[in-house]
């Protein structure tokens, strides 16, 4: 209810300053159409001027037009002029009467002559004057439109991105309202729900704990009356106890071993730049090596800070080994934990080691303060680093005597577990802030340095360097601070596995392994499935369709058999029959020869020897005796006897040779390619043989996987649970973010009212300058 009423009045809230923000709203677009209007009003008397410009400028046209008529009227006088003088030279002898009009008349033009030219020139004087005034109008009136222009271009831009930033805030706001009104559904319906699974709760703990009582009573009577003793009182009875296996306990040890490891490596990469760059700076700073010698306590110190790596690698390698005992099979308590041992020596050799440069180090700070060029502020500086550098030595003294209490075999540690483990989180606080001091005192030192009149640049990057692992280191002590005290219940908690009311030893825990490894192949045995078995009248219906098959898998062999001899016969016939092609074919050609011949005799003019049909037959036909047959293996061929000539057998012995060399060529070329098939055949044979080998091997790594599956389900199960406390951390953090809306919507508002102040000043330094302006023109006028 409290949650709803807290939305209720943020909702209200919100509503008002939209009101608000509405109301300004109308007031800008007010004064967008003010200054709208006076831009037009602007334009307007922008016209106004340019129309009297062009009639000025016709006046001055018509006033030149007539400067020129004037000009020729005067030319025409003069020339009247020159001919009145000379005609007046002329009529002297005449009498003196026509001279004295002459003059007269000319008096009269010079008169009117003097009088148009004065006029002309006060005509020119004053258009001259009135041009340059009005450009000099013109000229300020245009810069003043520009000025007004660009004004209004910059008040109309302002109150654009004024009006887009509003509108983006109401959009943001509005979308704000409809995400809070859906948190705030969602939060009475889970309200709901959570009372109504409070009270099945409490209806189940009531039966519970009666149940739990009932038994407990059962339990007690039995104890009394029925068990001869409590194995758990002696610890010899009790160590012949079988203790139980967590799993759920030992991947979130292993999940917090994993992150611990991955702390500590940073941790440990820090330090070792620390320590380097620090060894390089002892060799620039306040002497540099390459120059001068360095003091006996800097080379000292720099001898020994070379030795760090000696004594931070054991550590990240000793951790690692200790994550690698961490398995799954594995139980893990302090009772087991024997690689820890190995860690809490190394991590005393690198306190030691801490200890043993200390003094060196002081010493070193010492120096830098006895410097020539060192300040009183670089003094105070190097002093409280000297302090800082021996509260982290501390820590980490205080670290190693918790490590070397977690790290003895005794079992009198796991009733101190907790109490260590939390003063090993506050340490590791304390560790965080005297890093952070220390980081914070040395990036004053740098600046400090970096004034100085003979620093060199490799004094500057050497000092960068410093900062930068010190940040890291910080960074590193921070995370692992926090790791720790988010860890602290599950560290300090009881493993949940050992002898009931005992201890756990190294031997217990392979007892239990053993058990576990027994037990798993036992349920492996329960679960096999046997194969089905055939019921005998199956067996017997079966039986007649196997003879039946077996019966008619004989007659398709004999079929077969039968099929191959037929086969074998054609192909001898195919022989034959291709011989005796060949055989008639030459047969063909010697004809065709001896018909060539006799045609050749006839036309020579020898006449060839015929027979004719009334002497008989021919004798080789009548004598030809009856062909023979010759049948082997390759094949069978026809001989026909006959009175031949020698050329002829041996034509038809080559033929033959010719048949079987052939022939045989086509055997050895079958031969050749059944046994490539046969090679092929024994390769895929093999390479059938080892995908059966990869096929067994996958499925192996299948089943593996399939394990590795069953775990990660087990993990997320557990990620679910650290989800739903973060989604809960979430809806706890959307009331501190809409406090801080409330302070941008505010911030937001006096920031519009400041706008809304200069945009009315704008406003009034525009009007008085368009009133001085109107009382400059009314008084020119």
């Amino acid at each position: 209810m409290a949650n709803v009423t807290d939305l209720q009045s943020k909702y209200s809230k919100l509503a008002q300053e939209y009101s608000k923000l509405r109301a300004q709203n109308q007031v800008l677009k007010k004064a967008v159409v003010d200054e709208q209007t006076a831009s037009c009003s602007l334009k307007d008397e922008l016209k106004q001027k340019e129309q009297s410009l062009r009639k000025v400028e016709q006046e001055m046209d018509s006033l030149s037009f007539r400067n020129q008529q004037l000009t020729k009227r005067v030319e025409l006088l003069q020339e009247e002029l020159l001919l009145s003088e000379s005609k007046s030279k002329k009529s002297k002898n005449k009498g003196d009467s026509p001279s004295q009009v002459s003059l007269q008349t000319q008096n009269v033009f010079d008169e009117d002559l003097q009088k148009k030219i004065q006029e002309n020139e006060r005509l020119h004087i004053q258009f001259h004057e009135a041009d340059e005034q009005f450009r000099r109008q013109e000229a300020q009136l245009r810069v003043r439109l520009d000025q007004l222009e660009k004004e209004s271009e910059q008040h109309q831009a302002v109150v654009d991105a004024l009006n887009r930033k509003y509108t983006d805030a109401i959009e943001k706001l509005q979308n704000d309202k409809a995400l809070l009104e859906v948190n705030a559904q969602t939060l009475e319906r889970e309200a709901k729900d959570c009372r109504i699974r409070t009270e099945e709760c409490q209806q189940q703990l009531r039966k519970y704990q009666s149940e739990v009582s009932s038994q407990l009573k059962h339990s007690s009577s039995v104890i009394q009356e029925k068990v001869p003793f409590n194995d758990t009182q002696l610890s010899d009875y009790n160590s012949l106890n079988v203790p139980l296996h967590n799993r759920r306990h030992q991947l979130k040890a292993r999940d917090v071993a994993a992150q611990a490891l991955g702390f500590v490596q940073s941790l440990v990469s820090a330090l070792l730049n620390l320590h380097s760059y620090t060894e390089q700076r002892v060799h620039i700073y306040p002497l540099d090596s390459s120059i001068e010698a360095i003091s006996p306590v800097n080379l000292k110190f720099s001898q020994y800070l070379h030795e760090n790596a000696s004594y931070l690698r054991p550590l990240e390698e000793d951790l690692l080994q200790l994550h690698h005992s961490i398995t799954e099979d594995s139980i893990t308590a302090l009772e087991t934990l024997v690689k820890l041992q190995d860690f809490s020596r190394s991590f005393s050799s690198y306190s030691s080691f801490l200890q043993k440069i200390l003094p060196y180090q002081l010493q070193s700070l010492e120096e830098d303060c006895e410097a020539s060029l060192c300040t009183a502020a670089l003094a105070s500086k190097n002093r409280q680093l000297q302090k800082d550098m021996k509260k982290l030595t501390a820590v980490f003294q205080k670290l190693k005597s918790y490590v070397a209490l977690l790290a003895l075999p005794s079992e009198c540690v796991t009733l101190i577990a907790n109490a260590v483990f939390t003063q090993m989180s506050a340490c590791l606080h304390g560790l965080h802030d005297a890093a952070t001091e220390l980081s914070q005192h040395y990036s004053q030192k740098a600046s400090l340095e970096q004034g100085l009149p003979t620093v060199t640049q490799k004094l500057c990057t050497t000092n960068e360097c410093l900062l930068s692992s010190l940040a890291s280191l910080t960074n590193s002590c921070g995370k692992m601070a926090t790791f720790f005290s988010n860890n602290l219940d599950f560290l300090a908690s009881c493993p949940g596995y050992g002898p009931r009311g005992g201890f756990l030893n190294p031997q217990q825990a392979d007892s239990v392994m053993e058990n576990k490894r027994r037990a798993a192949t036992y349920m492996s045995t329960i679960r096999k499935v046997q194969s089905e078995s055939v019921p005998y009248r199956e067996a017997l219906a079966n039986r007649h369709v196997l003879t039946s098959s077996t019966e008619s898998r004989e007659g398709l062999m004999q079929q077969v058999a039968q099929s191959q001899e037929k086969i074998s016969r054609l192909e001898q016939e195919k022989e034959h029959w291709l011989l005796e092609a060949q055989l008639g074919q030459v047969r063909l050609q010697k004809e065709i020869q001896r018909i060539a011949q006799l045609e050749a005799q006839i036309t020579t003019g020898h006449p060839p020897e015929t027979h004719s049909a009334a002497d008989g037959p021919d004798p080789m036909c009548a004598d030809a005796p009856e062909p023979l047959q010759d049948t082997s293996v390759i094949g069978m061929l026809t001989i026909t006897p006959c009175s031949e000539s020698a050329a002829d057998q041996e034509s038809r012995e080559h033929l033959i040779k010719h048949h079987y060399m052939s022939r045989v060529s086509e055997i050895t070329a079958q031969l050749q390619m059944c046994d490539s098939k046969a090679v092929h055949f024994h390769a895929e044979c093999r390479a059938v043989a080892k995908r059966l080998a990869m096929a067994e091997k996958s499925r192996e790594t299948l089943t593996e996987e399939l394990k590795l599956a069953h775990q990660n389900i087990t993990r997320l199960q557990d990620e679910l649970s650290t989800t739903k406390r973060s989604y809960e951390d979430q809806l706890s953090m959307m009331s501190d973010h809409l406090c801080s809306m409330n302070d941008t919507l505010s911030k937001q508002r006096d920031e519009i009212d400041s706008l809304k102040l200069n945009y009315i000043c704008l406003i009034s330094m525009k009007n008085k300058v368009l009133a001085g302006f109107l009382k400059k023109k009314k008084l020119k006028k």
